[in-house]
């Protein structure tokens, strides 16, 4: 009889496990596009047999063993057509045999039995370190590496992701089938980088998992205000990396970043999913364990010695809300000066946006608003609604009813996301 819970256990250990898993499969064949394609050719196999045959003991050592021996059988094959490659040369006249395998191949003998090559505890950090890497690689888009690591890193299927940034299924498969592609024409390893190659591409990692966080808390477009799913999957990669990367400051800053801005997560929707803004959020439903662990991390950062970093900065501002009993009693001087230790450290539009905002709460709105005028004479962030919905809420503070009006109009029409174009055509109405 079928097990009606076999394709949730599959699901389950799938998103436990499913890096590792390739991980695995990547250090056994040298070829990371290869291991991502056997893991899901595990997977789908895993579908199919549990349900009908039940759940096995050691759920992820059968994907393994599912995906070791698909691997074994594309050997052969490789080694079987190198064989008639062979003999067809040495019938052209062209003597010796045609070299078996390629760089980062199978082992000489790839029936052995590697069970214990592949599932070996002391490698399995390394080995989702370098997936991280490999999925975050330069040479890949900003697109790919997202869809890439969500794919192999995070578990996550092609709908799922497909969902989560609201295109369709077929645009992100063609990513990751490109992203795959790419990988192999420029013959990127499946290892973790050198140290000195780490602090370069750490930038990328982070960059990525923050991206990942970004949409997530504030969707770019749709119905919600945020895609929990996708900030939770952002929130699990930076604690993964600050467990594999302990010595790196900014690698904890980013995840205080992360656990702070989600803490207030339960409070910034109301009851119908619509927004809730900061001044009037119910701090007492903020997450205190989630604040907790977010100054720790940031603890962690700054114990490094080496001064906060762009995340880490962010970091510390999340924390100045966090700690705050209200609005009001924000320390907002010290979140300028944050600002601007960040606008010098990571210079751009959306920086000085924000210390704008927080100009206006620490000296009011006159002395905010010539840092977004600036910005918008600079044409800076000239497709975003931000700029405008800012610089309307400046104006109508400061009496300018006309001026705001257009701005707000400006920002409603710019706004992808139907909570926020909510918010900010009831601020037009308020202006009568």
């Amino acid at each position: 009889m079928a097990d009606p819970t076999g394709r949730e256990a599959v699901a389950a250990v799938w998103r436990i496990e499913s890096a590792r898993i390739v991980g695995a499969l990547a250090r056994y064949t040298g070829d990371f596009a290869l291991a991502e394609d056997l893991a899901q050719e595990a997977l789908a196999e895993a579908l199919v047999t549990w349900p009908r045959d039940g759940v096995p003991r050691d759920r992820a050592g059968w994907l393994l063993t599912v995906g070791r021996r698909r691997a074994i059988d594309a050997f052969r094959r490789r080694s079987a057509l190198d064989e008639r490659y062979a003999a067809l040369a040495h019938g052209l006249g062209e003597g010796g045999a045609v070299s078996g395998g390629v760089p980062g191949s199978a082992p000489a003998d790839p029936v052995r039995d590697a069970e214990d090559v592949l599932w070996d505890p002391d490698r399995i950090d390394d080995d989702v370190l370098a997936l991280t890497f490999v999925s975050c690689h330069p040479v890949l888009s900003r697109e790919a590496r997202v869809a890439l690591t969500l794919r192999v890193v995070g578990g996550l299927t092609s709908d799922q992701i497909a969902r989560a940034f609201l295109v369709p299924t077929a645009t992100v498969q063609a990513r990751i089938t490109r992203a795959k592609k790419t990988l192999r024409a420029a013959r990127v390893p499946f290892a973790v980088p050198t140290a000195g190659e780490r602090a370069e591409r750490l930038g990328s990692v982070l960059s990525v998992v923050y991206l990942i966080f970004t949409e997530g808390s504030s969707a770019s477009s749709g119905k919600d205000l945020m895609r929990l799913d996708l900030a939770s999957e952002a929130q699990r990669l930076a604690r993964v990396l600050s467990r594999l990367m302990p010595d790196e400051p900014e690698v904890h800053g980013l995840l205080a970043l992360l656990e702070l801005t989600a803490a207030r997560f339960p409070a910034r929707t109301g009851p119908d999913g619509e927004p809730v803004l900061l001044e009037h959020q119910d701090r007492r439903r903020w997450d205190r364990a989630a604040i907790r662990r977010g100054r720790a991390a940031l603890v962690r950062a700054e114990r490094a010695g080496r001064g906060l970093g762009a995340y880490g900065l962010q970091a510390a501002i999340a924390e100045c809300h966090a700690v705050a009993p209200s609005v009001d009693a924000t320390d907002w001087e010290r979140v300028v000066l944050l600002y601007e230790a960040l606008g010098r450290l990571a210079p751009s539009p959306v920086v000085d946006l924000n210390r704008a905002v927080a100009v206006c709460m620490a000296r009011g709105p006159a002395a905010a608003l010539p840092i977004v005028d600036g910005l918008a004479a600079a044409g800076a962030l000239a497709d975003s609604h931000l700029l405008p919905s800012v610089r309307g809420e400046l104006l109508t503070r400061l009496g300018r009813t006309d001026q705001a009006r257009t701005e707000l109009e400006r920002a409603v029409r710019l706004c992808g996301n139907e909570r926020e174009r909510a918010v900010l055509e009831r601020k037009l109405t308020g202006l009568g």
